[in-house]
């Protein structure tokens, strides 16, 4: 315990007598008479109030500022009024010495330390040392370290060994920006940290080991979201050897429930085995290969019963409409919610609803009530009852679908009745497509993991090369992990047969001699004999803001950078010494000389 007999979350009514000593920040002092004042003392355990009732202690406490660490000696008493907020308010401590450990010498804090969340950002994270001292930033770093010992005991219990994979490692075509490292002893070379453990776990399963995890840091030089953070992040990377995905969900199934339920905001979560919802068919149903289960609305295609009434952007459109029942949202709150809709979809939400006879009105009702078919038509697929609100998409495919999506999601929490929040709800999404045509490129390209094994293996490939199979009907035997609409993870049984690689290489345009240069370590360990394998990587951050009930991935990270990649604490990125450079073999050519040449 070092200077300290007790912490300041320690002490209660049965100490009372008791000499002890005690260490911490002077979070509050408040003076009441000419020698009465009392001192709030915090450290990691909780905060303890000391009472300073002589002139001696009050020549002490009175030029001491704020958050300056103190060591106070005395006497544990009773108090007369009792503090049912902390679990130190029914004792204080009468000092018999106060000894300064740490002077802060600034008598003004960039924010009080209680309320720095309150505070702007790029103060919390210039002064990040200080916001971790409140409580309620603390507290998301200690779940944090519980979390992560509960992974790394789960996965041990599952037989799985903990293998570290390197940092600096070789770039590879990730989908993503590489942060490059140059190599000094070879100019002109560089390494790149790993986007993630990918090729260096499907070398272990080939080298014989049957069960490898990791919490391992993944670097990816991407933009900020709410839920990613630039730069660095870290997932719980597993493979197993002769494994299919059904193995795979078998230990995920097992291992993150109990975990989400012991530490999260919510104690609910879905049990073995979770829900499997084909990628075509998640889209079709709720407008995102991220459905959150909590929510019962579902998308309805209308693009038949809706072509001709008459509204212009439907004309030649796909339309797709989220029905919600017993409605009471106000136009206006309609119109808000369609007006974010937009935001977020980047297109125009429309909306109808019935009243209390069933009859349509409202938004768009003129154009579907044109025609009484269309009418019959549009009340039968959506099953429509009195007090039904319609919202409504159109435009391409993808588009149509992205509006519904975020209509599901928006409508579900506004809603009165359609959404169980208080709970974790697991989805398996399979089945995704191996190919898709590149918006840029207009050509064939991987449309996600291109290490996944196709679903029909050589043979549906072969089938596509020779024009028997459409190309963009192959499924990859891929999967994501979806909680509450976020996801955590993708993961796919791989592509561990050498053939077959440059045949799935081969439909985009990338021969055997580019596939062996580009993944030269992992097609060559192939060549000697691999196992099927399979894996997945859900994302530790992700997770922890899940469990916090955070809206932003920083407040779960102890040191995050802000959103344009910058550790302002750190001053991270920063400049570096010409020698440095130098040695390197590195020159930094300015903008304006960049642009004249």
């Amino acid at each position: 315990m070092q200077s300290r007999t007790h912490t300041c979350g320690e002490l209660r009514k049965e100490n009372v007598g008791e000499k002890v000593s005690l260490v911490g920040w002077m979070e509050n002092v408040r003076e009441v008479g000419g020698n009465l004042a009392f001192v709030i003392l915090r450290d990691f355990y909780g905060i303890t109030q000391v009472v300073v009732e002589t002139e001696e202690m009050m020549a002490v406490i009175k030029p001491i500022n704020k958050e300056s660490t103190l060591k106070v000696t005395g006497t544990v008493r009773e108090r007369s009024s009792i503090n049912n907020k902390i679990p130190t308010g029914e004792i204080e401590i009468v000092p018999e010495s106060i000894e300064v450990l740490g002077k802060n010498y600034h008598a003004e804090l960039p924010f009080e330390i209680n309320h720095s969340r309150e505070a702007d950002e790029t103060f919390r994270l210039k002064h990040r040392y200080l916001d971790l001292r409140n409580p309620e930033v603390k507290n998301n770093i200690v779940l944090r370290c519980n979390v992560v010992a509960a992974l790394r005991n789960a996965m041990i219990e599952h037989d799985f060994l903990e293998i570290t994979t390197p940092i600096l490692t070789a770039s590879s075509p990730e989908g993503a920006r590489d942060y490059l490292v140059p190599a000094r002893k070879h100019p002109g070379k560089f390494y790149a940290l790993p986007q993630a453990p990918q090729q260096f776990k499907q070398l272990l399963m080939t080298a014989g080991f049957d069960r490898y995890f990791q919490i391992a840091p993944c670097f990816r030089d991407e933009d900020a979201r709410g839920d990613r953070s630039p730069g660095e992040f870290y997932q719980l990377d597993m493979e197993m050897a002769f494994a299919s995905k059904d193995d795979v969900f078998e230990i995920i199934e097992d291992v993150l429930p109990p975990i989400f339920a012991k530490y999260g905001t919510y104690n609910i979560a879905s049990d073995a085995p979770f829900k499997r919802i084909p990628y075509l068919q998640a889209m079709e149903e709720f407008g995102t290969d991220k459905p959150d289960l909590r929510i019962d609305l579902r998308v309805t295609d209308l693009t038949e019963e809706l072509k001709d009434c008459g509204f212009g952007p439907f004309e030649g459109n796909v339309i797709k409409a989220v029905p919600v029942s017993d409605c009471k949202l106000t136009r206006k709150q309609i119109d808000k919610i369609c007006a974010d809709i937009e935001v977020q979809a980047g297109a125009k939400a429309y909306w109808f609803k019935t009243d209390e006879t069933g009859a349509i009105a409202g938004g768009i009702a003129k154009f579907v009530n044109a025609d009484p078919a269309t009418v019959e038509a549009v009340t039968k697929k959506l099953g429509l009852a009195p007090n039904t609100l319609v919202v409504v998409g159109a435009g391409k495919k993808t588009l149509a679908q992205k509006i519904s999506g975020v209509a599901v999601k928006m409508l579900g929490a506004s809603c009165e009745g359609h959404m169980d929040k208080e709970r974790y709800e697991f989805c398996w999404i399979v089945d995704f497509p191996m190919y898709e045509i590149g918006e840029e490129s207009g050509l064939l390209e991987f449309c996600h993991n291109p290490f996944s094994m196709p679903i029909g293996g050589k043979e549906i490939i072969e089938k596509a090369q020779a024009g028997e199979v459409d190309p963009l009907s192959i499924m990859a035997d891929q999967y994501d992990l979806v909680c509450n609409g976020i996801e955590l993870s993708s993961g796919a049984v791989r592509n561990h047969d050498p053939e077959v690689m440059v045949k799935a290489f081969e439909m985009v345009r990338l021969g055997e001699d580019e596939v062996k240069a580009k993944f030269p370590a992992m097609y060559n360990a192939f060549t000697y004999g691999a196992p099927p394998h399979a894996g997945i990587a859900p994302g530790v951050d992700r997770m922890i803001m899940l469990l916090a009930g955070e809206e932003s991935i920083r407040e779960i990270i102890a040191f995050p950078m802000n959103k344009n990649a910058q550790d302002i604490m750190m001053d991270a990125p920063s400049e570096v010494e010409p020698g440095q450079l130098d040695e390197l073999h590195i020159a930094i050519v300015k903008q304006d000389e960049d642009k004249s040449e």
